[in-house]
């Protein structure tokens, strides 16, 4: 949780510099929910979210490196800086997905996958609470359901969407219960060790003959705006958001019960925030002496291997296209 939180602090300070351009979604505050998540899981399972995803790759097994150099858009980036921050994958990773709730379908088509092959594994299908109020979420629940798919669907709640906080946009809060006919469970977000006993409840759920879907609420909450373009204290102020650092900080709130049972002490746990420090600022120098991408990587993976066409429409005009005749 502290190299993520180190990780996104890094991200912030790059984009203010104008390193880093475009979109960009911090997860800082909610390192628990991306920890806590894969701790409970195999390499076999299955995972899907949204554009607030940095946290999700590291833990998917992306190192630092590419993750900064791709938001740097540079060569060696994770996505060959071809990608953003929005677009990050690793082998069962599956994005970092742009457009608000279109992850949902996606990811019970791979839970489908995982069914029809065959395999004993779970899909984990990440949304916001923005997102919670988008029709395409319940038609994914309804297939899911149907088919007794191995999908745990989980809504990252952080209590506010894109400048509106979740009460003003939903006619009802409590997300665990939006999918009717699919069990919902309600989870402390901010709990390293709560979310974790919740994953692999779900997955042991999902597994499950017959027992199909499950859904999940993560309460959690982002300390930043939505996306780096948003102060984040034009709809809530400024000591909402410094209570809840002081008194639920999931790092912090960790810290303590390690050195209440005597697990780590103080000392060593200074240690690993200075490793984490260490490792991420050594990942970044490296990142931006990086390159950037040859121009002729602009026109690859736009279509399937064996299916490119000459030209790109839209991109280069040619007598050929059809609104030029």
């Amino acid at each position: 949780m502290v190299t993520m939180r180190r990780m996104e602090t890094t991200a912030d300070t790059l984009y203010k510099s104008q390193l880093i351009r475009g979109f960009c979604h911090l997860c800082t505050g909610q390192e628990a929910v991306g920890v806590g998540l894969e701790t409970a899981l195999t390499q076999e399972d299955k995972v899907i979210t949204a554009y607030r995803s940095h946290g999700f790759t590291y833990m998917r097994k992306g190192s630092i490196l590419p993750i900064i150099a791709e938001l740097l858009g540079r060569k060696n980036g994770i996505s060959g800086g071809k990608g953003g921050s929005m677009h990050m994958f690793t082998p069962n990773f599956f994005g970092g997905n742009g457009i608000v709730g279109a992850q949902v379908p996606l990811g019970a088509g791979i839970a489908f996958a995982q069914k029809y092959l065959g395999k004993k594994a779970a899909t984990f299908v990440f949304y916001g609470d923005g997102a919670a109020n988008q029709g395409q979420v319940f038609e994914a629940f309804n297939m899911a359901k149907l088919w007794q798919l191995p999908a745990v669907f989980v809504c990252e709640n952080n209590q506010y969407g894109m400048g509106t906080s979740a009460e003003r946009s939903s006619a009802s809060t409590e997300y665990y219960k939006r999918g009717d006919y699919i069990p919902g469970i309600k989870v402390n977000g901010m709990d390293v060790l709560a979310v974790h006993q919740a994953i692999a409840y779900a997955r042991e759920w999902a597994l499950t003959e017959n027992k199909g879907p499950l859904l999940l609420e993560m309460e959690t909450y982002r300390y930043g705006g939505h996306s780096m373009s948003d102060p984040g204290v034009s709809y809530r102020s400024r000591e909402e958001i410094q209570k809840v650092r002081s008194e639920n900080d999931p790092i912090t709130h960790l810290k303590e019960r390690l050195l209440e049972a005597k697990i780590l002490s103080e000392a060593e746990l200074k240690e690993m925030d200075k490793a984490a420090r260490a490792e991420v600022d050594k990942a970044t120098s490296e990142a931006k002496e990086s390159e950037q991408p040859d121009m002729e990587t602009f026109w690859t993976d736009v279509y399937i291997k064996g299916t490119e066409v000459p030209f790109l429409r839209g991109r280069e005009p040619q007598e050929t296209h059809f609104y030029n005749k």
